[in-house]
């Protein structure tokens, strides 16, 4: 006689719950993001050079040339201006954090991980909080080259930690777009494109560069209630970077600039993470 025995189906690992496991699951894999990183230095080299250039470019060439509160000093237009690129530059990390999840699902590495039993947006979480340690890496090195040009802030020591605490929120807000553009796209290029396309045109219709008051109506409304203009106007506002006289904007977001920058950031982070996450969960390379 034979017994036949009813076929084991294997059923893929469950991931492990908790709060605390999915902390865990996060943190290891922002160490192993952390580790890579520091294994291919030129990223870190490349990502601060062209803040640097921006730096440059935008304080001996627009300097003086620009208006702000009826002021066209160099200085005045060169502390005006910081805010902007510090902003310029947390958001356009969007671009390396959907490359690198981009290249994750090329390379196979997204499908193992989805294997193990760890927490659902741990691979997403850790990767993210990667990105923002070298976005705070660049930010630090940014500040020290805009001190070299002439750049001050006018507050105390908290009011500066604060407007940088809010640039960082924005930019890890917005890596949570990048997440979601390299778990949708097929190559890590098409994601380094996905991820800059829209990001000039939100940095630009804004007022990083140059007050809004001189635009067409229809940008300027646009400007007044970007995101992007909220964190620049709230860390202008907590560097003690507002010149005298510049004509605050009356939409709201101009009027509350930092609790309008914090529900801004919060904002696109649920919506973001709750849609990446889902996307992960059904991604293939």
């Amino acid at each position: 006689m034979t017994i036949t025995s009813p076929a084991v189906e294997r059923a893929a690992p469950r991931p492990r719950g908790g709060i605390t496991q999915g902390v865990r699951d996060s943190l290891v894999i922002a160490k192993r993001n952390l580790i890579r990183m520091s294994r291919i230095p030129e990223m870190i080299i490349f990502g601060v050079i062209q803040p640097v250039m921006f730096v440059v470019l935008f304080s001996y060439v627009f300097g003086g040339s620009i208006s702000v509160g009826g002021n066209t000093s160099p200085a005045a237009y060169r502390e005006f201006l910081m805010a902007g690129i510090f902003a310029q530059t947390v958001t356009f990390a969007t671009a390396g954090a959907g490359a690198g999840i981009a290249d994750d699902m090329h390379k196979g590495l997204i499908d193992r991980f989805r294997s193990l039993p760890m927490a659902r947006g741990a691979v997403l979480t850790g990767r993210t909080l990667a990105d923002l340690v070298q976005t705070t890496l660049t930010l630090v090195v940014l500040a020290l080259v805009a001190l070299l040009v002439g750049w001050r802030t006018h507050t105390s020591i908290g009011e500066v930690l604060g407007g940088f605490a809010l640039l960082l929120l924005l930019g890890y807000a917005f890596s949570w777009i990048g997440a979601l553009i390299g778990l949708s796209v097929r190559t890590p290029e098409a994601a380094t494109s996905g991820g800059l396309i829209w990001l000039f045109p939100l940095t630009f219709i804004s007022i990083a560069f140059v007050p809004s008051d001189n635009m067409p109506a229809f940008l300027r409304h646009i400007a007044e209630w970007n995101p992007f203009s909220a964190t620049v106007l709230a860390a202008r506002e907590l560097f003690g970077n507002l010149p005298e006289g510049y004509p605050v904007p009356q939409a709201w977001p101009m009027q509350h600039p930092v609790i309008a920058s914090i529900l801004w950031s919060v904002l696109i982070i649920v919506v973001f993470r709750t849609l990446a996450v889902r996307k992960y969960r059904s991604a293939t390379a």
